[in-house]
């Protein structure tokens, strides 16, 4: 017979497990499910008396569905932890067979002696899929000012430029006018008239600089970010719509190199289209693995994301970052191409290596920003 107290604080446990925003699953040292919350319920699909001593397994995409069992007898074994303690960003599998992707956080405990593990998983797709749109609006707004500021530039422009090109074409005009007749009192008004219009060429390539100065330093709005949610958020976006097949996500990723001087939106877009390419490059491998990570070294912050694809062709690989240049066959060859002028254009390189996954891996440095104040500091 169960005491008041123990009853008291058996319903206090499912009012909890009742209202926290975040699924949470109990399983055993089987994979069994013992607990299902309501928050999993809505996320899965399924009810908790549907799942109850069946195999947490069914919630999860192949490959991982057919290891969770040797992932579980692994740590057992040898106490390595792969995800409990840690967490990682990885795929689920919804009852209709959709996945979606999740950040993933497992914890340890004992129950009689025996193991349970609990993990508290998140649905990454709705709040990336509104952050994404929210981007996309401020990119949106961002080129929206910068067209209407460069139209109201242009018209200065123009005419600035018009003043010079007038005074050349005019002095052009009136030297071949004097050379009809030359003579040397002629001849040295026509070297007057050249050095003018080369002056004047001058003057107009000054007001180009100008312009291309002015655009350079309005493109890009930097500030101390972290390093780690912009990694998280990219792949989460990466991983919508990946496919029926598991991918798994290792993050290796410093605590001590999570501060970067970035522009926010425009790393995240290199990271994306690099993780993005990982994805389509494994597309028909049996395992799909990918790893971030990252690291100080020297004043920087290197990141690296490779793959467990077939790696890249030596053809490609030597002007991999050229415009117009792809490892696709329906690809126009731009991607990697914009990611190495957006790197360079924050004072850091990208390059490309075998990976020992068996894949590619791509790293790209950044200003360490363990030294610079949060917050934008609006220069480019």
């Amino acid at each position: 017979m169960t005491s008041p107290r123990t009853d008291l604080r058996e319903v206090h446990l499912h009012s909890i497990l009742e209202t926290i925003p975040e699924a949470m699953i109990v399983i055993d040292a089987r994979g069994r499910i013992l607990s299902f919350s309501a928050a999993a319920e809505r996320m899965f699909g399924y009810a908790e008396q549907e799942l109850l001593g069946e195999n947490v397994s069914v919630l999860m995409p192949s490959p991982d569905r057919e290891r969770h069992n040797g992932y579980i007898d692994n740590y057992l074994d040898s106490g390595e932890r792969r995800i409990i303690g840690i967490g990682r960003v990885t795929t689920a599998r919804h009852r209709d067979g959709s996945t979606f992707p999740i950040d993933l956080h497992v914890g340890e405990a004992r129950i009689e002696g025996e193991p349970v593990f609990t993990g508290f998983i998140r649905d990454l797709t709705e709040r990336q899929e509104a952050e994404h749109r929210l981007h996309d609006l401020q990119s949106e707004l961002a080129h929206v000012s910068r067209i209407t500021a460069m139209g109201t530039l242009a018209t200065s422009i123009a005419h600035e430029l018009n003043q010079p090109l007038t005074v050349i074409a005019n002095y052009v005009e009136a030297a071949r006018d004097m050379l009809v007749e030359p003579d040397p009192a002629t001849l040295a008004l026509v070297r007057e008239t050249l050095d003018e219009c080369a002056a004047q060429s001058v003057r107009a390539g000054q007001i180009v600089r100008r312009l291309r100065d002015f655009i350079s330093r309005g493109e890009t709005e930097r500030g101390v970010e972290s390093l780690a949610r912009v990694i998280h958020e990219a792949i989460a976006l990466a991983l919508v719509g990946a496919g029926e097949r598991a991918v798994e996500v290792e993050l290796r990723l410093d605590p001590d190199a999570d501060k970067v001087l970035i522009d926010r939106i425009q790393i995240q877009q290199v990271i994306l289209n690099l993780v993005r390419n990982a994805l389509e490059a494994m597309a028909e491998c049996p395992v799909r693995q990918i790893r971030a990570s990252s690291v100080r070294e020297q004043g920087l912050v290197r990141v690296t994301i490779e793959d467990s694809g077939p790696g890249l062709a030596e053809s490609v690989a030597a002007q991999l970052f050229q415009p117009f240049v792809s490892t696709k066959t329906e690809g126009m060859g731009l991607g990697l191409s914009i990611c190495h002028t957006i790197v360079n254009g924050h004072g850091g390189r990208i390059w490309a290596e075998p990976s020992p996954l068996g894949g590619t891996a791509f790293h790209l440095t950044l200003i360490d920003g363990a030294g610079e104040s949060d917050g934008g500091d609006g220069h480019g």
